[in-house]
């Protein structure tokens, strides 16, 4: 509507006013009907709204339904606090209850207590909410019990045993399923004879369903799903009745604890609430056993309903800046760290049969800004004890804690030693919940045995890598190559050359790596501000065949050899840039220190040396001998665990990683 149109259509509608009544009416018809054309987008570009689908206008609202709070532990009642405060973010309408607000069963003054607690609680929520009537709110126990048990304190503290509430064209009738046997008036919710609605109920039902029949919905609440067969079958006449005034949408009960939706009959939907606090029988989410409520949408067209858990609705104003920051470091620092090992016994901690006797103190850092909890519990198998069988650790923020364990393992013929897991489970401790991070399990970092690398193994084998992920890492302290001219040197088989492949590296703009890649041989030491390359600039690395690789640092001049040759050389001066990643055998570490560009085929007899091995053409040796030059020697026969035995006597034993494994190979040469 142009603003000219409505200016004119405004003084139209002012001197209609005061001359015609009726033809007031029809300005303010037509009126009306321009205004609902209007466009409800804008938007100052020339096309695209009529990909824009607009949401309904229609009246709609939503309404929250609590199941039973009792029956349960005390515990309970933060079950139901916590239900209120997530029923406060959702801020529906109304909340209905389905009964069971109290444990009951008790006289009066033990009823009274209970149902203060219940209101308190109840009273935290910031809109309405209308309760139904249960056995454990309305059965007495003990001496002096009044004719109708608690009927008469459940009215004078919670309202009507049976009512009708209306909301936006729509009725809330809340029915009362506890009057009990007609003739007798014995109270029992096992007994069909008493699980029957009054006369006097039952007209009032008949009444208020008359009243509400120009209405959008009714929606009908009692505390047990009298529509099972379980309750005998007076149910069929209310459901009659309800079915008869043609506007019944739902019908919500509870009592079993445990959420069902038994379909729609005539129309009308049948659903029990679970829990919001009360005995589950089991703890299966999936199945409909759990705390939780229900969450309806009202529109005039029909309903949708949702359940939701307690406590799974988030307010979004808690998660500040400082949470979500707090639980990224938490999360990113979250690996305890071995402190000590200590003998529980005499001799080592870890021996060289594999058995373990060992006290292991664990320190757990904390980065945040608020306090957090762990439980730490490992992991291994049948051989393995560990004592206690887990751990919690509570650390103050900025803080560290520590924890121990008492660890056995029982040498035998059994599983090949592995070492053990540990689980590590955090919840932040924020101002309002706690908040539980993602659980992540680590190797439980042992010691090798003192031993190791004293011997070679028996046999042949070689270092089997599958060209994805297996490798050798070793750390940069560990390795300490001093700077100045060194040689490193392997044997190897390839089966895949294409592509990037690191043989042994510990570059990313620094250090030095050789390089398969492609077959061509490529070694590379960064000196001074550049990497110094000598490259054979053809493939001389061919699939399938063993092949001794070396490369040399002399101090002037980086060389590369394949069986002995001399294959590239380039000239370079200055002192090698160092880094602290680690060393990698089979793959080349990124800028984060993880392993790339993965070698795939067999890798043995790895030596790192200080100084210039070979000058000019020598003949490879099939197995190497350490010395006074060695600073990493790694036969690749046999591992321990995870541990490829350094025989180089400085006890720097590799670590292998993703599924790199020894298998037994003899070498072309050696037998």
């Amino acid at each position: 509507m142009s603003r000219r149109f409505r200016r004119r259509l405004s003084s139209l509608l002012a001197s209609s006013l005061a001359s015609s009544p009726l033809a007031a009416g029809l300005l303010l018809a037509l009126a009306t009907s321009v205004s609902a054309q209007s466009p409800r987008i804008l938007t100052s570009r020339p096309a695209g709204t009529e990909l824009l689908k607009l949401p309904k206008e229609d009246d709609a609202f939503g309404f929250v339904v609590f199941g039973d709070r009792t029956g349960g532990p005390v515990e309970g009642i933060e079950v139901l606090k916590q239900a209120v405060t997530d029923t406060n973010l959702l801020d529906p309408d109304l909340v209905l209850t389905v009964g069971d607000l109290i444990n009951g069963y008790n006289a009066d003054a033990a009823w009274k207590a209970q149902a203060a607690e219940y209101k308190a609680a109840m009273a935290r929520l910031r809109m309405p909410w209308f309760p139904v009537a249960g056995n454990h709110d309305i059965y007495w126990r003990g001496a002096g019990k009044p004719p109708g048990e608690h009927e008469a304190n459940f009215e004078a503290t919670f309202g009507p045993l049976w009512y009708a509430v209306q909301h936006k064209q729509c009725w809330f009738v809340v029915l009362y399923s506890d009057e009990g046997n007609p003739t007798t008036g014995e109270k029992d919710f096992n007994k069909p004879d008493c699980q029957r609605i009054s006369e006097a109920q039952f007209s009032w039902l008949g009444d208020t369903l008359q009243k509400a029949k120009g209405s959008k919905h009714v929606f009908v609440f009692l505390h047990h799903p009298r529509w099972l067969a379980k309750y005998g079958t007076d149910w069929d006449r209310v459901h009659g009745l309800l079915a008869q005034a043609g506007n019944v949408t739902a019908v919500f009960a509870g009592h079993i604890h445990r959420m069902r939706y038994d379909g729609v009959r005539d129309g009308i939907q049948y659903y029990t609430v679970a829990s919001v606090g009360a005995h589950l029988d089991m703890e299966a989410p999936q199945a409909g056993y759990l705390h939780q409520y229900h969450v309806v949408t009202v529109r005039p067209e029909g309903i949708t309903v949702a359940a939701l858990p307690v406590g799974s609705v988030i307010d979004p104003q808690q998660i500040t800046g400082e949470v979500s920051e707090d639980c990224d470091r938490v999360h990113d620092a979250l690996q305890p760290e071995l402190v000590r090992v200590d003998a529980a016994g005499d001799g080592e901690p870890v021996r060289a049969d594999g058995s373990v006797d060992a006290i292991v103190t664990l320190r757990c850092r904390n980065p945040a800004r608020r306090p957090i909890e762990l439980e730490l519990i490992p992991q291994a198998g049948a051989d393995w004890a560990f004592a206690p069988d887990h751990q919690h650790v509570v650390v103050a923020a900025g803080q560290s804690g520590e924890t121990t364990f008492a660890i056995r393992r029982t040498a035998g013929p059994g599983e090949p030693f592995a070492l053990p897991r540990l689980q590590v489970r955090c919840d932040y401790l924020a101002t309002h919940r706690r908040i539980g991070l993602p659980v992540r399990t680590f190797d439980l970092e042992l010691p090798p045995p003192a031993t190791l690398g004293t011997a070679r193994a028996a046999g042949e084998g070689v270092l089997a890598l599958d060209g994805k992920a297996g490798c050798l890492q070793l750390a940069s302290e560990r390795l300490a190559l001093p700077d100045g001219p060194f040689t490193v040197e392997m044997w190897l088989r390839g089966t895949d050359f294409t592509g990037r492949r690191g043989l042994v590296a510990k570059t990313e703009q620094s250090e030095w790596a050789l390089f398969g890649s492609d077959g061509e041989l490529d070694f590379t030491v960064f000196l001074g501000d550049r990497y110094t390359t000598a490259r054979s600039g053809k493939p001389v690395l061919q699939p399938g065949t063993w092949h001794h690789v070396a490369g040399v640092f002399d101090g002037t001049e980086v060389r590369a050899y394949v069986d002995g040759q001399l294959v590239a050389s380039k000239a370079g001066r200055g002192a090698r840039k160092a880094n602290a990643l680690p060393l990698y055998v089979g793959a080349d570490p990124n800028g984060t220190g993880q392993p790339t560009s993965f070698f795939t085929g067999a890798i043995d007899e790895l030596r790192i040396s200080t100084g210039a091995r070979y000058t000019a053409p020598f003949a490879p040796p099939l197995r190497y001998e350490a010395d006074a030059d060695t600073v990493l020697l790694l036969p690749c026969d046999a591992a321990f665990g995870p541990w490829q035995p350094d025989h180089s006597g400085r006890q720097r034993h590799a670590r292998s990683l993703g599924g790199a494994r020894c298998i037994v190979e003899s070498r072309p040469g050696l037998r």
